[in-house]
């Protein structure tokens, strides 16, 4: 029985993806970690952490490698979620080998999200949106995919064509897709089986997946902003202070 499934979550722990270098963020990114950048007057890991405690996920694993020492900082003052350190600082592994080492460290299934990630929660919470939808029958992993209409900021071709039974398949070369990937997601250990070595993207994990038929998405209820780079900082606040 999953830790979290008394409350109606498929998993009480979520994986936080903040090792990055945060290149697109700079110059803001010189001196600190992306997830310390500020974004209506709070850190934007901890938009993603409060969410997640609002919503009953107790437990977080953070990856961290770049000026890891300040995010650590930060994090051991936070009384919600407890929270776990992958340290990745003597090799950054990208998203899919962070997983990996992080493995022993998450339940089956367990939730991952970027440590970048801000979003307005619809009638239901983007955690519950997702447990609602999982079938481990059926899935490896299940992606919170959300519409163009209620990505602000994200002026992509998007990322995902979804049937509708929501399997996914990527967008196809020189046309849009009509969805676009939150950066949230339930994952279970099977996705994870016989991993490359080193450094690897989730692409990898995800593109067999979708060969078996098992990579899926669930359409988000609420809001999310693709906060990438200094200049989406001011419409994502405006945006927030609209609710």
């Amino acid at each position: 029985m999953n830790a979290g499934a008394s409350n109606g979550l498929v998993s009480d722990t979520a994986m936080v993806m903040a090792a990055g270098l945060g290149k697109r963020m700079r110059p803001l990114t010189a001196s600190q970690p992306k997830p310390l950048v500020r974004v209506a007057g709070k850190p934007l890991i901890d938009h993603a952490l409060d969410r997640m405690v609002e919503a009953g996920v107790t437990k977080a694993v953070v990856n961290v490698h770049y000026l890891a020492d300040a995010l650590e900082a930060h994090l051991a003052e936070r009384q919600d979620p407890a929270i776990t350190i992958s340290d990745e600082r003597d090799l950054l592994l990208e998203t899919g080998g962070g997983m990996v080492k992080a493995q022993s460290l998450l339940p089956d299934p367990f939730f991952c999200l970027n440590a970048d990630n801000i979003w307005l929660d619809g009638p239901r919470d983007a955690f519950h949106d997702l447990s609602n939808r999982w079938n481990p029958d059926e899935m490896d992993a299940l992606l919170l995919m959300v519409p163009h209409a209620r990505a602000l900021n994200f002026r992509g071709k998007g990322d995902f064509q979804m049937d509708p039974v929501g399997r996914l398949a990527r967008r196809r070369s020189g046309r849009i897709a009509p969805f676009i990937f939150t950066g949230i997601q339930i994952v279970s250990h099977r996705l994870l089986r016989d991993p490359p070595a080193g450094p690897f993207s989730t692409n990898v994990l995800w593109e067999r997946a979708i060969e078996e038929g098992r990579l899926f998405g669930t359409s988000f209820t609420g809001q999310w902003f693709e906060v990438g780079t200094p200049q989406a900082i001011r419409p994502t606040e405006e945006a927030l202070q609209r609710g």
